[in-house]
């Protein structure tokens, strides 16, 4: 799967100039002008050979007055259709459009019902979890995936803390993504049946059992929590690897359990043990 381009621009925003044609910013690395247009984020997308490419969007940002988002959210319609008429006919790579509109309810409609009249293989709901609190993300993600069709994917865009996959599944998406297990781990924090851990605290300093007891992971199975402070501290990048590997293992297995939570019909159950046990609830 590989994004558009749309947020990774949406976060350069002292640099980014957002027109009808696409988007001219300047690179990070060497401040050179580059513009990105809908029909070469799909060039550049195919050329990657992803399964799944999205459309090229604007992610408007939290908090936005009504006219910006109105205005960002149709643009990103008429963008929608270059994508389609960019892509070639490879069937092996699938095309998702991206539901807008920010966290006005009317313009979420509007996005999903326009978006979803395109015969694609899935679609994405973007602009949600920018800051915007839980509860309102939870409010717009139930009015849009009312207009999303049943028989096709959807997608949660930027979405990867335990918590926000539980709410998401809950209304009806099937997959999220998140720089969050690797970027957490590169900070120290790990992923585990407990909670969130620091595995740079002292606490850890002369702790020999594994990271998880629950987790058969590498990392699980071969370091202990003494070894792994050891390298967070010491600013070893082997540290940030066997975290990160935990990491991404605990969410997948997370999302195995769900799925067989709902397939045994015991989802709200399993979300309230896991709540508890994770700390969500006290």
């Amino acid at each position: 799967m590989t994004d558009s381009g749309g947020f990774q621009v949406f976060s350069l925003t002292d640099t980014r100039k957002i027109k009808e044609e696409g988007v001219e910013f300047r690179s990070h690395l060497d401040g050179s002008l580059i513009f990105l247009s809908p029909e070469k984020s799909i060039e550049v997308q195919e050329n990657l050979g992803s399964d799944i490419m999205m459309a090229f969007d604007e992610c408007a940002p939290y908090p936005a007055d009504y006219d910006y988002v109105e205005h960002s959210m149709q643009r990103t319609l008429r963008w929608l259709d270059r994508c389609i008429e960019a892509k070639s006919d490879n069937d092996d790579q699938a095309l998702f459009g991206i539901i807008q509109g920010g966290m006005y309810r009317d313009l979420r409609k509007i996005s999903a019902i326009e978006t979803t009249k395109h015969d694609l293989k899935g679609f994405a709901v973007g602009g949600l979890s920018v800051g915007e609190p839980i509860e309102l993300m939870n409010e717009i993600l139930d009015e849009t995936t009312n207009y999303m069709p049943v028989n096709k994917p959807r997608y949660l865009m930027g979405v990867g803390t335990p918590d926000y996959l539980f709410e998401a599944v809950e209304r009806g998406i099937d997959m999220a993504d998140c720089v969050l297990p690797t970027r957490n781990a590169r900070n120290g924090a790990a992923l585990t049946s407990e909670g969130r851990l620091n595995m740079k605290n002292a606490i850890f300093k002369n702790d020999f059992t594994p990271l998880d007891h629950e987790c058969d992971c590498d990392t699980c199975k071969n370091y202990t929590r003494a070894y792994l402070r050891h390298l967070m501290v010491s600013g070893e990048i082997l540290g940030a690897r066997l975290l990160s590997y935990h990491n991404i293992h605990f969410l997948l297995n997370l999302m195995e359990n769900i799925r067989k939570s709902i397939e045994e019909d015991r989802f709200l159950e399993y979300k309230e043990e896991f709540y508890r046990k994770y700390g969500y609830i006290k």
